[in-house]
């Protein structure tokens, strides 16, 4: 199973913070943790160095409530400087982010620390204003609308663009695509009631707060995002122009140490040209469906879509040495894994491409991985024990780290469960290093763990967030 359940994961880099000159405004300040010999102490009798040394040592979890002993412990807690001197001890510590949404389409962030199994809920993303153009209705954009989104119900805005609700009712910021490099969490573009935006959100754990940085060039509402070279990238998506909506082809790269964004070639969707006619040419439009980062490229799996089909059309590779795509392998293009409205989710665990294949069953699904010397896709995992709610637009997601996969569901319930596979072989061992859950915790119609072939799946944390639905996530290494 190669890289799936072995300790030794990938881990992303963490911000390097270097001093700034006025005119290099780009780049993160550095923040001096020099010793205020007027001041009080860290900790009475002992030197800040040292101190220093201490505070670096704890689990992250801990600084929520150290940064409230004093101002002077709060501005050593939020310093970056601290996470340098964390990186150096070897006590960087990976946390998953999980993207919701409760009833009244709001979004919420919840980050979990794997490690103690705590759940911490991030402050609210701030409100997104758009001003560029006004609420219109327009049917040219029909092809998309009944295409299944991970963060709003599209019926809803349809309904308002042909009139049959008042458009003038607030929107929800909805649509937006979810990334995370250097350290911090991008959410980018989206719709602002029924226009697309290019703005994006940036969140800095260590400062526990959201800022706008650099906009995109364009408005981009369900657009897809990968990390090469610590770059984040975006592709395809749609956009908002005088005839309504139109599928993009055209993709960007933001720089976090420039705070700044260059184009990228477009994706040349070369399969969507061999059409056999034009009306066919007009009636099927090309989306991009998924994006990985995977042996140093971006793969991009890519549809023709019009409702209700999807028709699969392999995908393009962009490689950042050339600056240009390649058509995807065949067996890798087509026999990629799809989910709800033909997206497709997947997962870098240790070097080794996962993607997540739903069954005909409501409540299982398979793991697969892609051979790369063969071009195919193999199961892995023959069973993953999901819950599938009718009601649901994300009943699923991928996740990988601390050098293994996970899947975050929701169980019979109804509350968010974190799985892990296991092999079986590593039972004992894993069981003298965590904790067991409590009985409640636990899906009622199931064991704490799932007996599934070679693999074990393992609840590492559960949460009752209500009728919070699944939309996205992603995890940090800082």
């Amino acid at each position: 199973m190669g890289g799936l359940l072995s300790l030794a994961g990938s881990r992303c880099k963490i911000r390097d913070y270097v001093e700034t000159s006025a005119n290099e405004s780009c780049k993160k300040q550095k923040i001096s943790l020099s010793v205020d010999e007027e001041g009080p102490r860290l900790i009475p009798s002992l030197p800040d160095e040292l101190s220093i040394q201490i505070l670096a040592r704890l689990p992250r979890i801990c600084y929520f409530n150290l940064r409230l002993v004093s101002r002077k412990w709060k501005a050593t807690i939020m310093n970056p400087e601290l996470f340098i001197v964390r990186k150096e001890l070897g006590m960087r510590e990976e946390w998953l982010y999980v993207l919701t949404k409760v009833e009244d389409d709001r979004l919420l962030w919840h980050a979990l620390d794997p490690l103690s199994r705590k759940w911490q809920r991030l402050p609210p993303l701030p409100s997104v204003i758009n001003d560029e153009e006004e609420s219109r209705s327009s049917s040219s954009g029909l092809w998309m609308w009944n295409m299944v989104a991970p963060s709003f119900k599209i019926a809803e805005i349809l309904r308002g663009w042909l009139g049959w609700k008042d458009t003038s009712d607030p929107m929800p910021f909805c649509g937006c695509s979810i990334g995370a490099v250097d350290g911090c969490l991008y959410v980018l573009g989206g719709f602002s009631r029924t226009s697309t935006v290019r703005c994006v959100w940036q969140f800095d754990p260590i400062l526990n707060s959201w800022s706008e940085v650099a906009s995109m060039s364009i408005g981009r509402a369900y657009s897809k995002t990968g990390i090469l070279n610590n770059k984040l990238y975006v592709v395809g998506g749609v956009s908002r122009g005088q005839g309504g909506l139109n599928p993009l082809q055209s993709a960007e790269v933001f720089d976090p140490c420039t705070g700044t964004w260059s184009e990228v070639p477009s994706m040349p969707f070369s399969r969507a040209q061999v059409l056999p006619n034009p009306f066919l040419a007009d009636m099927l439009k090309p989306i991009a469906t998924g994006t990985t980062s995977y042996m140093g490229r971006l793969c991009v799996p890519q549809s023709l879509y019009s409702w209700p089909f999807f028709v699969d059309v392999g995908g393009e590779i962009y490689d950042p040495d050339t600056n240009s795509w390649v058509e995807m392998p065949i067996g890798m293009g087509e026999g990629w894994p799809a989910r709800q409205a033909g997206t497709k989710l997947s997962v870098v665990v240790d070097g080794e491409l996962y993607a997540f294949d739903p069954s005909s069953s409501l409540d299982s699904g398979k793991i697969k991985v892609y051979d790369q010397k063969e071009d195919a896709w193999k199961v892995v995992i023959g069973k993953v024990p999901i819950c599938d709610f009718t009601d649901s637009e994300s009943p699923y997601l991928l996740a990988g780290f601390h050098g293994k996969l996970h899947v975050i569901t929701k169980d019979a319930s109804h509350k968010i469960a974190v799985l892990r596979a296991d092999l079986r072989d590593n039972l004992s061992s894993m069981s003298s290093s965590s904790t067991s859950l409590p009985a409640d915790s636990v899906d009622e119609h199931s064991d704490t763990l799932a007996e599934l072939d070679t693999v074990v799946w393992k609840v590492i944390a559960s949460e009752d967030f209500g009728s919070a639905e699944l939309v996205s996530c992603q995890v940090i290494d800082i």
